[in-house]
């Protein structure tokens, strides 16, 4: 870390997760470029939307985000791990912005944005027959069903 310190800002640094639940988890499974692909977008608009709400921060955000498949069970759960700077630009990109000592965003704001961009994100995959089903879960090919 030491060896890398001149490559970091000097200022806090926020570990944010995104995560799917074992539904969509299954068909992240078949359809992993999709579904992934969705799962960081969704993430990161989510985070770069939230923290340019004047009402949040203000600010321009950046992050690097790092995709696992696998949780510590050795099952597949997908997931984003995301570091994000505790602040960013403003936005005509002359200051910058901290976030509050140890606090980044509003989880509960993260989560309802996440979770509408993903499903709309995911409907839409549906919509254009990007996702596949198989076994008990041949039903969802249905639109009805797959929205329920």
């Amino acid at each position: 870390m030491e060896a890398r310190a001149e490559d970091l800002l000097p200022v806090e640094y926020v570990h944010v997760i995104f995560t799917l639940p074992a539904e969509i988890a299954q068909i992240a499974y078949w359809k992993k470029k999709a579904v992934y692909g969705l799962l960081f977008k969704a993430s990161a608009e989510t985070v770069m939307t939230i923290a340019a709400d004047p009402k949040r921060m203000g600010a321009r955000v950046a992050m690097t985000s790092v995709l696992h498949t696998w949780g510590s069970a050795l099952t597949h759960h997908p997931h984003i791990h995301m570091i994000v700077p505790g602040g960013g630009l403003s936005p005509d990109g002359t200051n910058w912005i901290a976030c509050k000592p140890g606090f980044f965003l509003h989880v509960r704001v993260l989560s309802r944005l996440f979770r509408r961009l993903f499903l709309d994100g995911l409907m839409e995959l549906h919509r254009t027959g990007q996702l596949v089903f198989f076994s008990n879960h041949e039903g969802l090919a249905e639109a009805d069903a797959f929205a329920t």
